[in-house]
């Protein structure tokens, strides 16, 4: 999403970004040291990086946003908590499996991703379009689909498919 833009009369005009038409916007310092502020684009990470390369752009304690671009099929992930995977644009179907035996030991943080496919039964399917949030069930496996690319928001914990790469994204 980009920052409202404002016409001769004064107006506002909202506009939503997406992979393939975003500002880039950038922080504007009145009276204070830059270094005191980070700025990102989430659409830019996106661009960036390979598909499904989960690049933390939000980070509370142990808790991450991270962003990722969805093109093609990902490999398999597992978590041990609840994630939540929300499509800014485009569309990606995820594809959720209940495995046999636990893939990830019960108190490991964040998603963790799969040599392979586990053995387990379907649970079904999210259709995610632009705007739409779905939950990624503790304990459960997932994949990604989208056949063309699309940007992702992860609410997770920091584990080890977060990436860190807060020199190469942040604006100062």
């Amino acid at each position: 999403m980009s920052a409202p833009n404002s016409n001769d009369s004064g107006d506002y005009t909202t506009r939503f970004g997406s992979l393939a038409d975003y500002d880039k916007g950038g922080v504007e310092i009145i009276d204070d040291d830059p270094k005191n502020y980070v700025f990102s684009n989430i659409f830019e990470v996106c661009s960036n990086a390979a598909p499904y390369e989960r690049i933390a752009v939000g980070k509370n304690f142990e808790y991450v946003v991270e962003a990722a671009r969805a093109e093609g099929t990902s490999g398999w992930f597992a978590c041990a908590h609840d994630e939540f995977v929300l499509s800014l644009d485009g569309e990606v179907e995820v594809h959720l499996l209940k495995p046999d035996s636990p893939q990830v030991e019960a108190d490991s943080q964040g998603a963790h991703a799969l040599a392979e496919a586990p053995d387990g039964r379907k649970m079904g399917r999210l259709v995610l379009n632009r705007g739409h949030l779905g939950m990624l069930p503790a304990g459960s496996a997932y994949r990604f689909d989208a056949a063309a690319p699309c940007a992702l928001l992860f609410q997770t914990v920091e584990g080890p498919v977060t990436l860190q790469k807060w020199a190469e994204i942040c604006q100062t």
